[in-house]
């Protein structure tokens, strides 16, 4: 690959301000309110992939959202790489809590990106990191050394589970056939020290619905008499831990692979600065499972967390009420080997079990997905680590994400291929959260790199 840098050199301010104009656009997939932007940014994607190159650009309708898909075939005989990536975004709430508006992108300077950082919501997840392919195609079919067959698959649900991804998937076995899937959704250890994901945890998200009276009660009328389904489902959730942080769900550990104590020494040997890591989360200290470090928490063990409860009364002033009803969103992230559907299935009956009397529970299933493990001698992990070698000049570390991306399971059941996870975030970037962020050095960095896994990917499969 001859003179990347500078192409992109030439054309970093075209390829900043198309990102900028792309992360304008809403595409909250999670509220109906946004559908037209969600299909709106369909549009831009698919015209940005005909001008990157592809011979072949499609909108392809599906039950949710559309997955737009590109191609440019070479030569058959070529190894051919699947792109995915996604152009929906999580929903920018709490809105108070960015700095600026979520959806009018700006660059700011920053203590860990001096040559700045664009805030705006999917900024790294994922559009940024998913437009670095499509200009990593660009520089490759405009300068004349794209190495080998491209498909770009790139869908509009993740953020609320991949609906219509897997039908699609099934469908069209053909179209999407590949030697390897390449995919920028992850993150890297730190500026400094490349990293590439070679795991990916499960998910299991649920919601639960307590039920008391047959209406709202006073609380001085009924207080101490009734079941109040707030108190019930605090206290239920509260037992599903127990004072070692382990979860307590009969049968939730069965399948849990245990890492010996020479791969837990391996993954140690990454920079990790505990201190580092509690400043920037302005916290006094961890928290998590005995017996594990905050590395190992986040990555190899499965966890319960809740994602949102409500019930009752939370406006203004004073309202003194036993609620109905109380509600909360619970996700489970599961390691490799812990199968989604059953984790799901164990959690709603033991929760219906521990449930006392005098109300009643309810436990509906929203979306999860399977864990994922990639072999690191595999030739796609070798050419992506010969590529980051090249661009940052130090070998890439494996590393396993505490993450879930529930499609790439599905990838390697229908289309028999492995996935390799090239992140360019970092774990500073506040994805899902106000002032999500993606360092401007990163993006460009990332467009530098993803040419040579091509390269170095052609030449390992001849």
């Amino acid at each position: 690959m001859k003179n990347i840098q500078a192409y992109v050199n030439q054309h970093k301010d075209r390829f900043l301000n198309e990102l900028l104009e792309l992360l304008k656009i809403p595409s909250i997939s999670a509220d109906s309110a946004y559908e037209s932007e969600v299909l709106k940014t369909a549009e831009e994607i698919k015209n940005s992939l005909e001008k990157a190159g592809c011979n072949t650009v499609e909108i392809c309708q599906t039950k949710g959202y559309p997955i737009v898909y590109g191609e440019k075939i070479i030569d058959k005989n070529l190894p051919t790489v699947l792109v995915y990536g996604h152009y929906d975004v999580q929903p920018p709430d709490p809105l108070d809590l960015w700095d600026s508006p979520p959806f009018e992108p700006v660059i700011k300077n920053t203590e860990l990106h001096p040559e700045g950082a664009i805030f705006a919501r999917g900024a790294c997840d994922d559009k940024g990191q998913m437009f670095m392919h499509v200009k990593a195609m660009e520089f490759m079919t405009a300068t004349n050394q794209l190495p080998c067959n491209v498909k770009f698959m790139i869908e509009g649900e993740e953020e609320v589970g991949s609906a219509s991804l897997a039908d699609f998937v099934k469908e069209n076995q053909d179209k999407l056939s590949n030697d390897v899937i390449l995919i920028s959704d992850t993150g890297m250890i730190a500026k400094d020290t490349p990293s590439i994901t070679t795991g990916l945890r499960g998910l299991s998200y649920v919601e639960v619905e307590v039920t008391g009276p047959n209406r709202d009660l006073h609380s001085g009328l009924y207080g101490g008499a009734v079941a109040n389904p707030i108190n019930i489902l605090t206290k239920m959730i509260a037992s599903l831990h127990d004072e070692n942080n382990h979860i307590t769900i009969p049968g939730f550990y069965d399948k849990v692979e245990e890492l010996s104590k020479e791969e837990r020494a391996e993954m140690a040997k990454a920079p990790f600065s505990l201190e580092h890591y509690k400043k920037a989360l302005d916290i006094e200290a961890v928290y998590g499972e005995a017996g594990y470090t905050t590395n190992e928490r986040n990555s190899i063990r499965p966890t319960l967390d809740v994602n949102g409860i409500w019930g009752g009364y939370t406006g203004e002033g004073a309202k003194t009420v036993i609620a109905s009803q109380a509600f909360a969103k619970i996700s489970m992230r599961l390691v490799p080997h812990q199968d989604w559907i059953e984790i799901t299935e164990l959690f709603k009956n033991y929760f219906e079990s521990i449930a006392p009397k005098g109300v009643t529970v309810k436990v509906t299933p929203h979306h999860g997905g399977q864990g994922y493990v990639t072999p690191i001698d595999s030739i796609g992990y070798q050419a992506a680590s010969k590529a980051y070698s090249d661009t940052f000049g130090k070998t890439p570390i494996p590393q396993r994400s505490g993450g879930s991306i529930p499609i790439v399971s599905l990838f390697e059941q229908e289309l028999k291929s492995k996935t390799i996870l090239m992140g360019f975030g970092l774990d500073s970037d506040a994805i899902h959260s106000p002032n999500e962020h993606f360092g401007v050095w990163n993006y460009f960095k990332g467009i530098e790199t993803i040419p040579l896994f091509y390269k170095y990917f052609t030449e390992l499969s001849q």
